[in-house]
């Protein structure tokens, strides 16, 4: 089977071989992705699929509606979904049984739910971690992939006027719960696959965005789909502190690419990566990309979130030279892709939005 890589995003990267020439290695293995069933991990699992791999999903299959994991479509391109919770072990072990690698992306991942609930981001972040890594450590993994954020970085050292880059090597400053979990599960893997027989790494995303991403009430991520669905609905586009948070973009198709790669790129092993575009986009950007398609659009300024980051972009030297790739696909294209969708499907739009429009 042929690997159905995005023309436009994931083979831009100029290197000699093309992202679906790498991922043949994964013909025929059994591959476990975590979360599987969310935005990226959808887009990873087609992804795999498309290689010839045997890709496993655990989900617990409740932090969205049912339409919209019908939109994701996990259900559609694993080869086995596993409805679960990753603190439940006998669950865990049985999805491990037997595989090669895993991707373990499940999270409790709004940042503002986990601030406003410390006690589940606690179970899903560091209960669930633990458990998968105790899981995995016990059985014949080849390769664990930890999916982090850049949320670790929090504002940098010092908080600063200007757009910061952020390195890997440089001192975490979490600002939230859910960047605080997130470098615990960075160390933790270190701490319990470093020395086994297991190879690992860790990426760090940056800003995940492109269709069908649809918000979540009570959420300020997932900016790209949360103000082109307001601009749709002819509600004001909100720019939390006037929208000078710095982010950088990531498109879901690179992302998954990325996260592909790192299941068969042997540099990658005991590292840590930035995945972003390296290029800074404030919020403010994002929404004036958006206005034009939507005649009439309006921006309404509120307070900005202690735990949002004024934020930055990220350094991908490391990502460039280790996974042998870099992000084809510019916010602009980005932007106009998730529009034309949201045009072409506006029965995506939640009805907790709608009626607020209403």
């Amino acid at each position: 089977m042929t690997v159905k890589a995005d023309a436009e995003g994931t083979e831009a990267a100029g290197a000699t071989e093309s992202v679906a020439s790498r991922l043949e290695k994964l013909s025929g293995a059994r591959v476990v992705v975590t979360g599987g069933a969310g935005l990226v991990g959808s887009r990873l699992t087609a992804l795999l699929r498309g290689a010839d791999a045997e890709v496993t999903v655990l989900d617990r299959m409740d932090a969205y509606p049912d339409s919209t994991h019908e939109l994701f479509g996990a259900q559609k391109t694993a080869s086995r979904l596993v409805v679960g919770d990753i603190r439940d072990r006998e669950r865990v072990r049985d999805v491990l049984r037997d595989a090669d690698y895993v991707v373990h992306a499940a999270a409790f991942a709004d940042v503002a739910a986990c601030t406003r609930r410390p006690d589940i981001a606690f179970k899903a972040n560091i209960e669930g971690t633990e458990v998968v890594l105790e899981e995995t450590a016990a059985a014949d993994v080849r390769r664990f992939v930890l999916i982090s954020s850049a949320a670790v970085y929090g504002n940098g050292v010092a908080p600063a006027d200007g757009a910061q880059i952020f390195a890997e090597d440089q001192p975490p400053h979490p600002l939230s719960v859910y960047a605080n979990s997130k470098l615990w599960a960075e160390h933790q893997t270190r701490l319990m696959l470093g020395g086994t027989g297991t190879e690992y790494s860790v990426l760090r995303y940056f800003s995940v965005y492109g269709d069908p991403q649809v918000p979540k009430p009570g959420s300020h991520s997932w900016m790209v789909a949360w103000l082109a669905m307001h601009a749709r609905l002819g509600l004001p586009m909100r720019l939390n502190g006037g929208g000078v948070q710095v982010r950088d973009l990531v498109h879901v198709d690179d992302i998954a690419a990325a996260t592909a790669l790192a299941l068969v790129e042997d540099r990658v092993v005991g590292e840590t990566v930035n995945v972003g575009s390296g290029v800074p986009t404030s919020v403010r950007e994002v929404g004036e990309l958006i206005a034009p398609h939507f005649p009439g659009s309006e921006f309404v300024i509120t307070p900005r979130p202690a735990d949002d980051p004024l934020g930055g972009y990220a350094s991908t030297a490391r990502l460039a030279e280790l996974l042998r790739w870099k992000p084809g696909i510019t916010v602009a294209e980005g932007v106009e892709r998730y529009v034309r969708w949201l045009t072409a499907t506006p029965e995506a739009v939640p009805n907790w939005l709608t009626e607020k429009a209403a």
